[in-house]
């Protein structure tokens, strides 16, 4: 994924006071996740907006034509402001922890 692609992707928060204008200042976008596919890439999403991070999840449009879910056209990205990047990965990070240590348990 290049450079330029995680810039392309504009957000803009909308300003509680009506009297301030608002400013189109592009935000710089970091890839945080990458899934098999939209589906899942947007279930991560999902997951780190019920924690207040503005997130998108992205796939190239061949690939979501086709239904590919393997290679280059099949990956799901998940995007977040580069601000929120850190704390996305720390939650996935915790998340992934959680679920091999409840695999672990099982198996033991």
């Amino acid at each position: 994924m290049s450079d330029a692609a995680s810039a392309a992707l504009p957000l803009h928060d909308a300003d509680d006071n009506d009297a301030t204008p608002q400013r189109d200042e592009p935000v710089r976008w970091a890839v945080v996740a990458e899934a098999r596919g939209l589906l899942p890439a947007r279930i991560i999403a999902s997951r780190l907006q019920t924690e207040g991070i503005p997130a998108r999840a992205w796939q190239e449009s061949v690939g979501q034509a086709y239904g590919m879910f393997v290679g280059p056209l099949g990956t799901g990205y998940v995007f977040v402001p580069e601000e929120f990047a850190e704390q996305a990965r720390r939650i996935l990070d915790d998340q992934d922890d959680a679920a091999a240590s409840r695999d672990d348990d099982r198996f033991s």
